[in-house]
């Protein structure tokens, strides 16, 4: 080993300790990137690297559609439009086995559509879903990790932040990303109720013996429910038929998308000057911390491409065997460990760099490579002992409830999420035909 594979290899290590112990991850990457970049070339190039770089990547046009679309899910939610879903689906779910767990997994669908982010998912509809659940003598188990799981589509379903980020580093398609993940999303929706019925047929003690399945809405009320919530599906269907058709671009999306919810709630009267500020100060703020990861990846990324590190790793793998589902193993078994101790932005942002060049050799094709590893990131929100939903759900769950009895339950859902992979690995075409099929 070459004494620059050395520095190289030392970095990552190092970055991983001080992203253990919870240093910034952009400021991990960056502050490891220069020190290396100076052992390995001279500090010349590694100050040449800081002026320009930041501007350059963060310039990107395609980039700004995350803070766009981040802008849209706060106004959506600052404005009340994502109010009454579960209201309106319990209404039409209620006498399916497990009704409101079912509920509970499509309003998140809808509201992770509207926010592009699993933490904001599961925290809100935990404090609407899993007390209904409870009161209506659920499973404490089933309750909390239905919501915990059901968080994670805000990964997947689109507009998805990490779709943005990933395409904008793969030098991808954020459009196709976004079609892509569409009936991926809808699978993983259809695995979650599967599971939920069956489990809640063959033990109805899961969810009360059916408490509450008697219970009628007539078609007057149903109608009255509707009228509160449409706003919410329409806006997100507006969005992505947009994309799909070629009518705007995603970031062109993100603006009509936030400019459109502005309207919608203009004629609801939910529209506030504080709803507004709050809506804008989140999106400036979740888009600075992005931003800040994301340069430091950047700076990481260079430091790695000098040391060797990529080329070193894809021999490494490529050594054990060439084919295809070993590569998919590997990223997947990586994606595991890492996503039991970092976010989902820290881990994609640190291990595009060396995975890139692999999937590349392999003539993997990126956007099917894109849904792979977000699923994967959506399974590391809830795998022990760092699943950041859980712990989300533990921080509003009746104070009863411990961790160990949500990581219990959840363990269901991640059987779904393998049937999952398995499936999208031998049939491709889930996650390829609508991108092959855009205007």
């Amino acid at each position: 080993m070459d004494a620059q594979l050395i520095v190289g290899v030392s970095g990552v290590a190092v970055a991983l300790f001080l992203i253990f112990l919870r240093v910034p991850i952009g400021v991990s990457l960056a502050l490891i990137s220069i020190i290396g970049i100076g052992i390995v070339a001279d500090m010349d190039v590694a100050l040449s690297i800081i002026s320009s770089t930041p501007y350059n990547f963060v310039g990107q046009w395609e980039l700004s559609a995350a803070p766009m679309f981040l802008l849209m899910g706060y106004l959506c939610s600052e404005t009340n439009l994502t109010k009454g879903i579960f209201r309106f689906l319990q209404m039409l779910l209620h006498r399916l086995p497990g009704g409101l767990a079912i509920s509970s997994v499509t309003a998140c669908a809808i509201f992770s559509a509207a926010s592009g982010s699993s933490v904001a998912t599961a925290g809100a509809m935990s404090k609407i879903a899993v007390p209904e659940m409870l009161n209506r003598g659920y499973s404490p188990s089933l309750a909390t990790s239905t919501v915990a799981a059901a968080g994670t589509l805000g990964s997947l379903i689109p507009p998805s932040v990490l779709l943005i980020l990933y395409g904008v580093y793969a030098n991808t398609s954020i459009g196709q990303l976004f079609m892509a993940g569409v009936l991926p999303g809808l699978l993983t929706v259809v695995l979650y109720f599967t599971m939920i019925i069956i489990r809640c047929k063959l033990n109805p003690e899961l969810y009360g013996r059916g408490a509450g399945t008697s219970e009628s809405y007539s078609g007057r009320e149903l109608f009255q429910a509707f009228t509160q919530v449409w706003a919410l599906p329409t806006l997100i269907i507006f969005v992505m038929v947009g994309i799909f058709y070629g009518w705007f671009s995603p970031t062109e999306a993100g603006a009509i998308g936030s400019v459109t919810a502005i309207i919608i709630a203009l004629f609801k009267g939910t529209l506030t000057r504080v709803a507004v500020k709050n809506a804008v100060f989140d999106a400036a703020y979740s888009t600075a911390n992005i931003f800040l990861i994301m340069i430091g990846s950047i700076f990481f990324t260079k430091f790695l491409a000098l040391s060797g590190v990529p080329d070193a790793f894809t021999s490494f793998i490529l050594s054990f065997s060439e084919e295809r589902w070993w590569i998919v193993v590997s990223v997947i078994i990586i994606y595991l460990i890492l996503g039991m101790f970092i976010d989902s932005i820290g881990i994609l942002l640190l291990t595009l760099p060396i995975l890139l060049p692999l999937v590349d050799v392999a003539h993997i094709d990126l956007i099917w490579f894109g849904i792979l590893l977000t699923k994967m990131l959506e399974i590391g929100l809830v795998t022990p002992p760092v699943g950041l939903n859980v712990y989300v759900i533990k921080a509003t769950a009746p104070p009863g409830i411990s961790l160990e009895t949500i990581f219990k339950g959840v363990i269901w859902f991640i059987l779904c999420d393998v049937v999952f992979l398995a499936l999208i690995y031998y049939f491709p075409i889930i996650v390829t035909y609508l991108p092959s099929i855009m205007r």
